[in-house]
Parts: C-alpha cells; structure tokens; sequence
C-alpha cells in the first residue's frame, strides 16, 4: 500500500470516525465575564480538526493556528489566541487526540491548511503555535510543508529531541533543518523551572536545528514562575 493510502486511511480512522461535543465558542467571548478555566474547557470541546474562533476570512490575509499539548485543560490558550488577534488575522484552534502518535494528526492538519489556502487565495501567511507535545505536530508541518505560501512557526516548551522511549514508540525523528521559505522560532523554558521536564536528566528542548531562532525564556512572567503552561503568554507578549 502507498503511504500516500496509509496516511488517508489513518486520518480517516482517528478524525473520521471522531464525534466529540460540539461547541460554539468564539473569539469576542474572551472578552465576556466567563473564567479562564471555563473558556479553557470550551475550547477543548471542539471536535478534532481545525476550528476557526472568528469568521472573518474576506479580510484576512493572514491565519494563526494554536495547537495543544497532551493533556491540555486549555485555559493556557485563552490569552495569547485574545492577544494576538488583529484585523488582518484570522485565529484558529487544532484539536487533535494528544494521547497517540502525532504524525496522523499533523498530516490531517497539512491537509486542512491546504484546504483553507485552496478556498481563500486572499491568504498571504500561516502562523503556527505549538506548546509542548503540539510542539511536535509542528514540527512534522516545518519538515513536510510544501506550499510556496509563508509559513511562520513559533514552538513552546517542547521536547523536540524526543526522549529515548517517545523516540521507541512513535518512531520520532527530531527536525534538523528548516526549509528557505519557512520561518521557526524555538521558545525554550528554563527545564528546573519547568514541571514537565525538570526531573528528566536531559532537557528534552536542547537541539541544533539549522536554521532556527532559538529564546531561552526567563523565570518570571508577571510575578509568576515561568513554567510550562505561562510560557504560551509569555511568548504571545514578545511577538504580538
């Protein structure tokens, strides 16, 4: 069977036959009175699959695609998808089954940005936002993207060198180049301040990646520990 079959049937099988709640979350209700952690778990109520958070694709020319970590709560995502929202710009939000392998749901996620871009001409860029495990979903997108559209991708806290057993089960192969027309920026936390990584012996983030801008973050952000989840703010602040 071709890979290219292999892929189709895999996707098929985990987001096909996925029927999660739905909801109707949007962007303008980050700015009503509902709590963080509330907004959080509407957003990890979306189906699998891209879900846009505005509908305003006449004027863009520009999508951000925030994409979750394993076992994320979702609350971390509700600032910095608020704060980088601008005309130009259309948000969206990936979910995806974080308890498997990632390279069917990235090769899903390839294929729905390449669907957007076939219906919307108008759009000139593409943002990704990985945090942690989602970190490696984009990663997989740097390494196979083939569009000549610009394609910006921000990682956040993620064990992009794998670990000796992640590398085992999902037959991880860490990025080591970038592609001319893509853009990648490495946001590494402090790994003693960080709870998913400071009892590994090795900081699973450190990795030589040619062509990639790489931010070692600082240990407080706004009179917090800047751990794993504050991380995502914390970088939505330098770049928005």
């Amino acid at each position: 069977m071709k890979r290219s079959s292999v892929i189709f049937l895999l996707i098929f099988f985990i987001f096909g036959c996925d029927n999660p709640s739905v909801t109707s979350i949007q962007l303008s209700d980050f700015d009503k009175d509902i709590s963080v952690e509330k907004l959080g778990k509407q957003l990890m109520a979306f189906s699998h699959g891209l879900n846009a958070l505005e509908s305003n694709m006449s004027n863009a020319n520009e999508v951000l695609i925030g994409v979750h970590g394993r076992n994320s709560e979702g609350y971390e995502w509700v600032y910095p998808l608020k704060v980088l929202n601008t005309n130009n710009k259309e948000i969206y939000f990936y979910r995806w089954p974080d308890d498997g392998c990632y390279q069917a749901p990235a090769e899903n996620l390839i294929l729905e940005i390449e669907g957007l871009l076939d219906t919307y001409p108008n759009i000139q860029k593409v943002t990704l936002m990985g945090h942690s495990y989602g970190g490696i979903v984009v990663s997989h997108i740097v390494e196979n993207w083939s569009s000549e559209t610009a394609f910006e991708a921000h990682i956040i806290a993620s064990p992009l060198a794998g670990t000796a057993a992640f590398i085992k089960s999902c037959n991880f192969e860490p990025l080591k180049k970038i592609k001319n027309n893509i853009v990648l920026f490495e946001w590494r936390t402090q790994q003693e301040l960080d709870n998913a990584f400071k009892g590994l012996e090795n900081n699973p983030q450190d990795i030589n990646i040619l062509g990639s801008h790489v931010t070692t973050l600082p240990d407080t952000y706004k009179g917090n520990r800047l751990g794993h989840n504050w991380s995502i703010s914390w970088v939505a602040d330098q770049i928005k």
